[in-house]
């Protein structure tokens, strides 16, 4: 006869599941990599939903997150706070919008998000600039980056107001077939 402890209560897991791209054990999983990131802050039992947040500098420690060049800007768009302080909640979001189940299109909000710097909404220039600038390493020239964002604004922006909204990036997204399969972080 087995003591077996609970960690989520079924009504939350039926939430977690309902909200997001995961089976019951996935949540466990991603329960068990939280915990793993501060057991001494993490508690076992999420049944009473504690408050708990853990801070940028240990999410983006992760082996999922460690080699990716976005990693904080990833972690500040599914924290709650804007400042990179995950609960378990946004934890979970985190995974479920960037697992390999999520749809194209819930990908692209995320994508779109990420690569907003600024946070003004649209992809300026600049934040074209600095999305490149990580994807390739700082490999490039200045020039080299200049030339490459300016025919990016050129192609993708379908309104010519020198920055691209949502919809001018859902369609330049639309045309890069290995988006999907890019974008994503395993468990």
């Amino acid at each position: 006869m087995g003591n077996k402890q609970t960690i989520f209560t079924d009504e939350q897991f039926e939430a977690y599941q309902d909200c997001t791209f995961f089976t019951r054990k996935e949540i466990l999983q991603l329960h068990g990599r939280f915990h793993e990131l501060a057991p001494h802050l993490v508690p076992l039992d999420y049944t009473n939903q504690p408050d708990i947040r853990l801070p940028l500098a240990l999410i983006v420690s992760m082996p999922e997150l460690k080699e990716n060049p976005f990693r904080n800007r990833i972690v500040e768009v599914f924290s709650e706070d804007g400042q990179g302080n995950l609960s378990f909640n946004d934890f979970v979001d985190m995974f479920s919008a960037l697992c390999e189940t999520a749809p194209r299109e819930l990908k692209t909000i995320y994508a779109f998000k990420i690569y907003d710097f600024n946070v003004d909404n649209f992809l300026c220039k600049e934040d074209l600039e600095k999305t490149l600038n990580r994807l390739t390493k700082g490999e490039l020239t200045p020039e080299e980056v200049n030339l490459v964002c300016s025919k990016a604004m050129e192609e993708a922006d379908l309104d010519g107001d020198s920055k691209l909204s949502f919809s001018d990036f859902e369609n330049m997204i639309s045309k890069a077939p290995d988006f999907l399969s890019t974008f994503h972080l395993r468990i």
